[in-house]
């Protein structure tokens, strides 16, 4: 269970964002900076992911106020989609957010996927353990939700909370069955909307089918607090159950470190130059041109 020490320790917000940046950019440093984290504390990485339009940053910055109350230092990563024309991130700084930026015990940092398949960047489990080893008390990671990032936090955070709201009861049978198996805590945001009473109710019947101890279901309302305090008590209390699968979880995060090691050397935009040159040749074939890659 995470127990908060150190609350009252400092962290050096400037040199957390610097070790950040030369970790995401792989600059000389990154290598021999992640080798030399020390984690000090058990600091709980909570993910919170789900479909677009859910409410998912509303309710991280509802939730940042609660986790402040008992003088706790929050980071967030949030995870933003990336333009496939421009490689830079979409959202930005996160204006729901705004309020916390100059908040002393908040720290917010943006992070564009640059187009990983999977819609997590590969520099997130690498920034979300920098992120550890500075001592902060939680550390939130919001993912785009698209593609398969709802799967691969499972492999990345210690709690993943599955944010959903009751329009997507007429799809709530085609909802990917691996969201519905990788998710400690179901969140029904906007509950004040109808039929959210009826979505809750048929979201336990099918999670209920999926899993052996039934994950809890929330019902909030982020743009009022509405239900907040709920979701932060179950994080705070929530036992370190995944512990059981400790190995399944280091080597997925092992199996991205070394994907993107092995795909580092590619660059994306010099990738799609090579791709219009070669498409001159009227007898372009796809798997022979990535052959030139491997």
């Amino acid at each position: 269970m995470h127990t908060g020490n150190n609350k009252t320790s400092s962290i050096n917000f400037r040199l957390v964002a610097r070790s950040l940046t030369i970790v995401e950019n792989d600059l000389a440093q990154s290598k021999a900076l992640l080798k030399n984290l020390v984690f000090n504390k058990t600091t709980p990485i909570i993910g919170i992911t789900g479909p677009p339009g859910a409410g998912k940053s509303t309710l991280v910055n509802a939730l940042i106020d609660v986790l402040l109350a008992d003088g706790s230092k929050i980071a967030v990563l949030a995870i933003d989609p990336t333009s496939p024309f421009n490689f830079g991130s979409l959202l930005g700084d996160r204006i729901r957010m705004a309020s916390h930026f100059n908040h002393p015990d908040v720290f917010i940092r943006s992070l564009a996927t640059r187009g990983s398949l999977g819609g997590l960047s590969a520099k997130t489990i690498e920034m979300a353990d920098v992120l550890r080893a500075a001592g902060f008390d939680y550390v939130l990671i919001e993912t785009v939700g698209v593609g398969q990032s709802e799967i691969e936090i499972a492999g990345l955070a210690d709690i993943t909370m599955v944010v959903l709201v009751p329009e997507s009861g007429d799809e709530i049978q085609h909802i990917k069955s691996g969201l519905m198996e990788i998710a400690d805590a179901f969140i029904i945001n906007k509950a004040d909307r109808a039929d959210a009473d009826v979505f809750a109710n048929n979201l336990k019947k099918i999670i209920g089918q999926k899993h052996n101890v039934q994950p809890p279901v929330f019902k909030t309302i982020a743009s009022q607090a509405g239900g907040i305090t709920q979701v932060a008590n179950f994080i705070k209390g929530a036992p370190t159950f995944k512990n059981k699968r400790r190995e399944l979880l280091l080597a997925e995060k092992a199996y991205k470190l070394i994907q993107h090691k092995l795909t580092q050397h590619i660059d994306k935009k010099k990738l799609q130059q090579d791709i219009a040159e070669a498409l001159a040749d009227k007898n372009f074939n796809l798997y022979s041109f990535a052959d030139r890659y491997l």
